[in-house]
């Protein structure tokens, strides 16, 4: 070895261990104590093109700012696991994080019925993150997921309203009979009050079976993601009415992966969970709007206000008899109806 080699090698090797010796310090609490990169593998409800909108920026965005520390690996509907298992096997480590409402991973806690699209809880998509940060919701959802081993709830967000995409106009209630509907578990069980028939099937298969008749339409979202994911392709008409302002979907991880974070990435990781948050505010606010006066592939039909009051009326009934289910239910849907009284209250532009 000559003397250059000689120079070389020592300074890399000084250099390696100096790189171990940084790394296995925890001191602040700010690094791994093992100095190995962290790795997780997250997956979203939503198909490749939705999630273009509703979470991968923000996972890109992460994986930048962990500058090597730690990296996410993005999975999309049904990918890894069936939505409908999401949570078992994020419990058992499988996987480490869910993006998700608790409604269709099948969440053990008695606060997962309010996941998702539950029945005119909520107007706007602005009204989730308030009953969460300033009503408590928030606070009763950290309470009902530490009685859960393996699953720590990380936060809650807004999505898109309730609507129905259909193949044949809805004009009445009358015209929802017997319809053959695809949609969330909740909101499926309180719409087979109007004779739907709800129908779960995997994400990615939504579209082929509406060609093929296996459905009749889609109540899963607003117009945004009905052009977005293709949905607008294969329905012919949206009705305005719907079943609520905004869908409940949170962030998930397995407690041991999140326990295994330092604290400095998992303040980066919320940080970009709000980023993500705060883009579907203005994405869907802006798409609902435009794609209502300005798309070409849907025709909009009404049921009128007098027949659609009777929707909500049966909705509060539903509000009563989920809050016998658990006292927590209970304390829930007090506050929905607080919230929703005092929204009344204040008038426009909350309501009105």
């Amino acid at each position: 070895m000559n003397k250059r080699e000689f120079i070389t090698n020592a300074s890399l090797g000084l250099l390696a261990a100096t790189t171990v010796a940084s790394c296995g310090k925890d001191d602040s609490g700010t690094t791994a104590k093992s100095g190995k990169k962290i790795k997780w593998r997250l997956q979203t409800y939503a198909g490749p093109a939705l999630a273009e909108h509703v979470i991968k920026p923000s996972i890109d965005a992460f994986n930048l700012a962990a500058n090597g520390e730690m990296e996410i690996e993005l999975y999309y509907a049904d990918q890894l696991v069936p939505t409908s298992e999401l949570f078992s096997a994020m419990q058992r480590g499988t996987i480490d994080a869910v993006q998700s409402d608790d409604d269709s991973i099948a969440s053990p806690a008695d606060v997962a019925v309010f996941g998702g699209y539950f029945p005119f809880a909520t107007r706007y998509s602005l009204d989730v993150p308030a009953l969460f940060n300033s009503f408590g919701l928030k606070e009763i959802w950290e309470e009902s997921y530490a009685e859960i081993d393996g699953v720590t709830w990380l936060g809650a967000g807004a999505w898109d309203p309730c609507h129905f995409a259909t193949k044949e106009p809805i004009n009445s209630l009358a015209d929802l009979k017997g319809k053959k509907i695809f949609t969330f578990p909740t909101a499926g069980k309180f719409l087979q009050r109007f004779g739907i028939v709800p129908v779960t099937l995997p994400w990615e298969d939504i579209e082929m079976a509406m060609r093929t008749g296996e459905l009749d339409g889609i109540a899963w979202s607003g117009i945004t993601e009905d052009y977005t994911v293709g949905w607008a392709d294969v329905t012919d008409y949206f009705l305005t009415n719907n079943i609520s302002g905004a869908w409940c979907g949170s962030y998930f991880a397995n407690t041991e992966s999140w326990d295994a974070v330092p604290p400095h990435l998992q303040a980066l990781f919320k940080l970009c969970m709000d980023s993500s948050h705060y883009y579907r505010q203005h994405w869907y606010w802006a798409g609902e709007a435009k794609l209502r006066t300005e798309g070409t592939k849907m025709k909009l039909t009404s049921i009128p206000d007098e027949e659609w009051d009777t929707v909500e009326a049966e909705a509060m009934k539903f509000w009563d008899e989920i809050a016998e289910t658990s006292p927590r239910a209970k304390k829930v849907v007090k506050i929905f109806k607080d919230y929703n009284q005092m929204m009344s209250k204040a008038g426009r532009p909350y309501r009105g």
